[in-house]
């Protein structure tokens, strides 16, 4: 058991500091849509668990402030503004849902970050495909490209990348609202 969580967060270690600020941004999405879901199947149990339930959402909130913390208001203007008020809604849902142990509001969070985090990654997957156009010659994102698609490897000795964006990737940092 201790082996495999040591192997658990040397793998997470390492995605996080090899990830760009673009995966870093959906890495966080991940974390709190996870929290919200724990949150609202521990509050939604036959038998609540509502000390889960108040650490997942603290572990939200925490993502949340994270990512309002991150915004660049200078870059995003406008977007970044609507950003800010859509997570102080998002946050205060959660205050008010650990509150008044309501489930739904935890529900709707965790909808509001799904969307937010599929907008990005369709986003980030253009920005590739843009880049992928204008540099054909670039193999390491040629197989990511296909690895993120869904695609087979091209060759038999193709590895499987743990971050799907090359570090050679010039468009690394294009979204302005990330950081």
């Amino acid at each position: 058991m201790a082996a495999t969580n040591n192997a658990q967060y040397t793998y997470q270690a390492t995605r996080i500091s090899t990830a760009t600020k673009e995966q870093l941004l959906l890495i966080t999405y991940d974390i709190g849509i996870k929290a919200c879901r724990t949150a609202e199947n521990a509050m939604s149990a036959k038998t609540p668990d509502y000390d889960t339930a108040n650490k997942e959402m603290i572990r939200a909130q925490e993502v949340i402030r994270e990512l309002m913390v991150t915004l660049n208001k200078e870059r995003g203007g406008e977007m970044a503004d609507r950003l800010m008020q859509l997570y102080e809604y998002m946050y205060q849902l959660l205050v008010d849902a650990n509150m008044k142990k309501e489930p739904d509001n935890i529900r709707t969070v965790r909808g509001m970050l799904e969307e937010l985090k599929q907008t990005w990654e369709s986003a980030l997957l253009q920005l590739l495909q843009k880049y992928q156009e204008e540099h054909p010659e670039d193999q390491d994102l040629k197989a990511a490209m296909n690895e993120l698609e869904g695609k087979k490897p091209e060759t038999k000795t193709a590895v499987s990348y743990v971050n799907p964006v090359p570090a050679k990737n010039a468009k690394a940092g294009a979204f302005t609202l990330a950081g």
